[in-house]
């Protein structure tokens, strides 16, 4: 080895240089290229994470105001019939505005699309003032009620308290549960 020209150790460590590269930084390098795909797939998955995160909060935001309005649109329309308390309210309602109920005659439920409609035909005997009033108070009720088959006649015998008798029906609705439903198309 001694007496190798210049160029031979030029060559021979040109030799060692490319094994050196082949045995140790050719995997070396590689390895740092997998490990750079690997850490941009995890900063991608990350990324979507905290996308998704952000997303489900605004989800849970909507949820929780959906809920809220669906509570209240139960008291406008509920998922069960209330005759006692309906019963009760329209006594109450009826005595407030100073009127008296003659007839109340519960029909049975008309089925639609999703809901139930309930007429509740009644007949009352007061003055016009104090049917305004039942009228108003009634537009007030958190459950959802119509007035339809509207009719009213004079008393043939009044008083200061009895002038007219007026006979109406009040619809209100019933919320069909969506497994009510599918159940009744099959």
């Amino acid at each position: 080895m001694k007496d190798w020209p210049w160029y031979g150790f030029v060559i021979l460590g040109g030799i060692l240089l490319l094994l050196v590269y082949i045995a140790y930084l050719k995997p070396k390098s590689q390895q740092l290229k997998d490990i750079r795909q690997e850490r941009e797939k995890i900063e991608n998955e990350v990324r979507d994470l905290r996308k998704k995160k952000r997303d489900l909060s605004n989800i849970e935001a909507q949820i929780k105001v959906l809920n809220e309005e669906l509570a209240e649109l139960e008291t406008k329309i509920p998922r069960r019939k209330e005759l006692s308390d309906i019963v009760k309210r329209f006594q109450k309602l009826a005595s407030d505005s100073r009127l008296n109920i003659i007839a109340f005659n519960p029909r049975e439920e008309v089925k639609m699309d999703f809901y139930r409609e309930w007429p509740l035909p009644l007949e009352v005997v007061g003055n016009y003032h104090n049917l305004a009033i039942f009228f108003d108070q009634l537009s007030r009720f958190p459950r959802l009620f119509n007035v339809t088959e509207f009719n009213i006649r004079s008393l043939r015998n009044q008083n200061e308290v009895a002038t007219i008798s007026a006979a109406l029906t009040a619809k209100t609705y019933i919320f069909i549960e969506e497994t009510e439903t599918q159940v009744a198309q099959k």
